[in-house]
């Protein structure tokens, strides 16, 4: 059996054989909406908690979900949502409860060429809608609110783009998971119980050398990517983007997650990017995909995008079921308080990858099955039909 490329959580590995023990008649807590099909308009926020500054964002969080009503009650039809997810280093401090099981600070990959950052971030607010507007009033009031207890770490406003390309001009991402499919590989299940409902999601803002990739002839584009640019048939291209994102486990299947990607960009500043953002049941199964973009698979290496596409944030964080957030469990006692000073702490030991063609993980990772381009999605998706 193939080996985790990543060390299980310190405080519950969670195996194969216990998701498998989900019954299915098992209704699970509601989720947020992490299924909901992609959107034409996106802000991303990401912030740190200042300190003291605990009780005013557990303030908004139970808040919420009445103010996405409020913003959107003109405008049913746009679909205003917002999932909000929180990181390792701000769980303790925002609740008195038990730690989602693979709840981690991200931990950052170092390839031979080319660098995934580990960047800070506590509170994630994905919020999306049919109308750029309506994003734009919810994410202001949400900051608003937060004034003085929050630092903004990362804010990126994305877009549909054409025909649901990316700005590389490839459509990307195609086969998302859909209904069941989507539910087992985004929702986490009977292997953390207390957390069944919730997922994780794994964000990465990445720009674009536009004018170095658009030197490319068209032929060589796709050979990078692993999809045809005109008509997004996939090709049989070893060592592509799409190659190197496909992820089967020790039983045989590939390993899905849910892309929710968006471009972003800025003419005037000459700024082309994609906001990377993946909903899985478990992150290793994005961290793997990431370890095999990053550090490469022998012997075709890295994947040749990153060339072209430099990762400058990465931070992970747990989005908990919606009952979550009408219901918030106690602060903390100490929630607050001026830590002590602490030195940093030492750095995960990743072992050697695999020589597997596909990557197998160790069997931990969410068992979902079904088609899957196995893209990592860097750039857009279509949305789930």
């Amino acid at each position: 059996m193939a080996s985790s490329l990543f060390p299980p959580p310190e405080s519950a590995p969670v195996t194969e054989s216990a998701r498998a023990s989900a019954p299915a008649s098992a209704p699970d807590p509601e989720p947020q909406q992490v299924l909901a099909p992609l959107s034409a308009a996106a802000v991303f926020l990401v912030v740190t908690v200042e300190q003291a500054g605990e009780q005013a964002v557990r303030d908004l969080l139970g808040d919420l979900p009445g103010l996405v009503r409020a913003f959107g009650f003109s405008a049913p039809d746009a679909a205003l949502s917002c999932v909000t997810g929180v990181g390792s280093d701000a769980w303790d401090r925002l609740f008195d409860a038990p730690r989602p099981a693979e709840l981690h600070p991200f931990r950052p990959v170092d390839g031979p060429r080319h660098h995934a950052p580990a960047t800070p971030g506590d509170v994630l607010f994905h919020v999306r809608a049919a109308r750029s507007d309506l994003c734009f009033a919810l994410a202001a009031e949400i900051m608003r609110r937060l004034r003085g207890a929050v630092a903004l770490q990362d804010e990126v406003q994305g877009f549909k783009y054409l025909d649901v390309r990316d700005l590389l001009g490839f459509v990307d991402g195609t086969e998302n998971p859909v209904g069941g499919e989507a539910r087992d590989a985004v929702l986490i299940g009977a292997e953390d119980p207390e957390h069944a409902g919730g997922s994780y999601v794994l964000v990465q803002k990445y720009l674009h050398d536009l004018d170095a990739w658009n030197t490319l002839p068209v032929e060589a584009q796709e050979r990078i990517i692993g999809r045809t640019k005109a008509t997004n048939v996939e090709l049989d291209a070893p060592g592509s983007h799409v190659d190197l994102n496909t992820v089967v486990g020790a039983d045989g299947e590939e390993r899905q997650i849910l892309r929710d990607n968006m471009p972003f960009g800025s003419p005037g500043r000459g700024e082309f990017g994609t906001y990377y953002i993946a909903y899985s049941r478990t992150p290793e199964v994005t961290e793997l995909m990431l370890r095999r973009m990053f550090v490469g698979v022998p012997p075709t290496g890295h994947d040749r995008i990153l060339d072209f596409s430099t990762a400058v944030t990465g931070t992970l964080f747990y989005v908990p079921p919606a009952g979550f957030l009408d219901d918030l469990p106690p602060l903390p006692a100490a929630a607050g308080r001026v830590p002590a000073p602490a030195g940093p702490g030492p750095q995960p030991q990743l072992p050697d990858l695999p020589d597997g063609p596909r990557g197998e993980d160790s069997g931990s990772a969410a068992g979902p099955t079904g088609p899957s381009d196995g893209s990592l999605g860097i750039g857009n998706l279509n949305p789930a039909s």
